[in-house]
């Protein structure tokens, strides 16, 4: 490196540690946003030229001359060689879901500091990594599955604990996302027309590279996005046409039917035809939408109004229950290590690289882009007024269902809001009212519509909110329909372990045989969602964060384990690290979960008291009718999560038990990793 290269370096880093001093010690006055984003992109910027290049080259020492999967196995519809830009935009609109928009807007309760630490640190360490050496492990396994690849490495015990825990939390998983964008198009003629366009403008897309102009990927790029664009300004004609909006106005269930159909086809077709087009083009409106924001923050320098720390780190918080430890940790997930990550990328991404030296690219790079997607949520929810912020995410069950009632319990807790400033809010984002508008997108599309509307006129704020949350539903979209698929593989892999031609990703019997059910097992949980009147994401959306980050603890476990097993424990901590935090809060929320007395934290505490208020008959009939039905559904998250914890400690066991046996020279598994063949592309 030359001299030049190391100033620039070393001025960069200083940079970063400054902008980090300052989001971390300032108090007293706002803070400006724009140290927020400095912050983060020297952060990024350093970790991704000098942390990732060492893993890549010194621990997992890749190699530009080996073939890959895509390359040797391909079979026109799973394993095929991609363009690297391509298979970029595939990976991040995949992984790129609800977590982080939705979870550093839900964490802000906590204030803004918490969840930045979070997601800057975690990323960079934790989520960035298992997204990297998953993605080079698996590639290396002829693109195998992460239980499978904890079955052939770890062992019988661990392996099988893994592929049903991983599989099972998949389900979960994706019943989550499909329920919230349920919820994003429900009565949305706007976003749910936009969302059906996206459909066969990426068949259009899919056909035209692949049969029309081969390799064409600027055209068809071009094309691509025009379509999109204008499938954009279409929603809005549909929305305000009489006729026509009826056709896309649908209540939860129809739209809950349309996407387990959409599922589907996304699995059971090939892979160049609708699901690397879509979530490419997806791609483009999410990155173009983060751009325009952060270019919106530079032009702005908006100032952020959340406290640094809030009083509700004590568990006290209006929008969830739970200390700031460990439940800050689970809450953002996505933005700074998430589980499903290595779903992808032991799944739908290893298929389709046509070279090993992308792995870099698009796994620690592709992680990157998300961390900076919730930097990005995390300034939207908290440039909002904390009054305002905490009016449109706490629910009316805590503050009161009447606005005078939530504007007094909201200023009793020192947060100054009125009943006329909402008021003229929601006129201008072109809603009936935003209180008690919980689950973080409606106050996160508020900021964002806040944001542009500042920056490119406010005149436009009911089509800049609609827009955010039109957004958010496309984000959310695009990792639904690439985990259906890789659910369809996981459960491959599993059945090929009985019956051999059943693990064939190409053998179309058994194609439909698990894509049907894949879909049915998270179509059940969806519909369970949708019928639930207190809206489903409430009770499911603490699962899912658990679940998530223990699937994270999985992958960290299986990666490390063949480490180990590749006589690289040197190496080991780099994926040991975070995972022994992982298995720390996973396992400390899950015993609060379980065990805790408080109502607003324990599943079963909940349960008992809801079914003693029902016993006594003081429950309204609205809701002594429900009441079963939500006393079950806690029942079933406690057993859920204990299962899941006991899954992770029963894989995490058997990998320490693998690597004591292979330190101490005793037999072990032998390592599934393909022979060298030399690429011809």
């Amino acid at each position: 490196m030359t001299i030049t290269k190391k100033i620039i370096w070393g001025l960069l880093a200083v940079l970063g540690a400054y902008a980090v001093s300052v989001i971390a010690l300032h108090r007293g006055e706002s803070i400006n946003a724009l140290w927020l984003i400095t912050a983060a992109l020297c952060i990024y910027a350093i970790a991704y030229r000098f942390y990732a290049a060492w893993i890549a080259a010194k621990v997992l020492v890749i190699d530009e001359t080996r073939a890959t999967p895509a390359e040797r196995l391909d079979n026109g519809r799973d394993f095929i060689p991609t363009n690297k830009w391509i298979v970029f935009g595939h990976h991040f609109a995949a992984i790129a879901g609800p977590g982080p928009l939705v979870g550093p807007t839900l964490a802000a309760q906590f204030g803004y500091l918490p969840g930045t630490l979070w997601i800057l640190v975690g990323a960079v360490i934790g989520g960035a990594v298992q997204d990297m050496v998953t993605l080079f492990f698996s590639m290396r396994r002829n693109g195998r599955s992460l239980g499978q690849m904890a079955r052939d490495e770890i062992g019988v015990i661990g392996g099988t604990a893994a592929l049903v825990g991983t599989f099972l939390i998949m389900i979960i998983l994706i019943a989550v996302l499909g329920l919230v964008v349920v919820n994003a198009m429900k009565h949305s003629p706007w976003a749910t027309s936009t969302v059906a366009a996206t459909i066969p403008i990426a068949m259009i897309v899919g056909v035209y590279m692949r049969n029309i102009r081969p390799g064409r990927v600027l055209e068809a790029s071009a094309i691509g996005v025009a379509l999109l664009l204008f499938s954009v300004l279409a929603g809005g004609w549909v929305d305000h046409n009489a006729t026509l909006r009826v056709w896309f106005d649908h209540d939860g269930l129809p739209l809950a039917y349309a996407i387990i159909v959409y599922g589907f086809a996304a699995a059971v077709l090939p892979v160049w035809l609708l699901l690397a087009p879509r979530d490419y083009l997806s791609t483009f409106m999410k990155l173009g939408t983060v751009l325009l924001l952060a270019v919106a923050i530079v032009i702005l320098r908006p100032e952020i109004h959340m406290p640094a720390v809030t009083q509700f780190t004590d568990g006290t918080g209006p929008i969830f229950g739970g200390k700031l430890f460990p439940f800050v940790f689970i809450t953002i997930a996505c933005g700074a290590i998430s589980g499903f990550h290595s779903l992808i990328a032991s799944g739908t991404t290893p298929k389709l690289l046509s070279n090993e030296r992308d792995i870099r690219m698009i796994g620690y790079g592709g992680m990157l882009l998300e961390s900076f997607v919730a930097i990005m949520a995390m300034i939207a929810a908290t440039v909002l007024e904390p009054g305002v912020f905490f009016a449109i995410n706490s629910p009316a069950g805590v503050v009161g269902k009447e606005a005078i009632d939530a504007v007094a319990k909201i200023n009793s807790w020192g947060f100054a809001v009125t009943v006329e400033q909402m008021e003229q809010l929601a006129k201008d984002m072109g809603e009936s009212t935003l209180f008690a508008r919980t689950g973080g997108a409606p106050s996160l599309a508020v900021g964002m519509a806040s944001i542009f509307g500042n920056a490119f006129g406010k005149h436009l704020l009911a089509l800049w909110y609609h827009f955010a949350i039109m957004f958010e539903a496309i984000f959310i979209l695009t990792t639904l329909d690439a985990g259906t698929r890789v659910g369809r593989f996981m459960l491959q892999d599993m059945l090929g372990n009985f019956h051999k031609k059943l693990g064939e990703t190409s053998y179309m019997p058994s194609v439909i045989l698990t894509s049907s059910l894949v879909v049915a097992g998270w179509g059940y949980f969806l519909y369970i969602g949708v019928i639930d009147p207190n809206g489903g994401v409430n009770i499911l959306w603490p699962l899912f964060g658990i679940a998530n980050q223990m699937l994270a603890a999985i992958a960290l476990s299986v990666a490390t384990g063949i480490l180990v097993k590749s006589g690289k424990l040197k190496y080991a901590w780099i994926t040991g690290v975070p995972l022994t935090w992982l298995v720390i809060i996973t396992t400390t929320a899950s015993y609060q979960k379980i065990f805790s007395e408080d109502v607003r934290v324990g599943f079963f505490a909940a349960a008992n008291d809801l079914s003693a208020k029902l016993a006594s008959g003081v429950l309204p009939p609205d809701k002594a009718s429900v009441a079963p039905q939500l006393i079950f559904n806690q029942h079933l998250d406690a057993y859920l999560t204990l299962f899941f914890v006991v899954v992770l400690w029963v894989v995490v066991l058997d990998m320490l038990r693998m690597c004591w046996r292979y330190q101490n020279t005793r037999g072990v598994l032998p390592s599934s990793e393909t022979t060298y063949i030399a690429t011809q592309l």
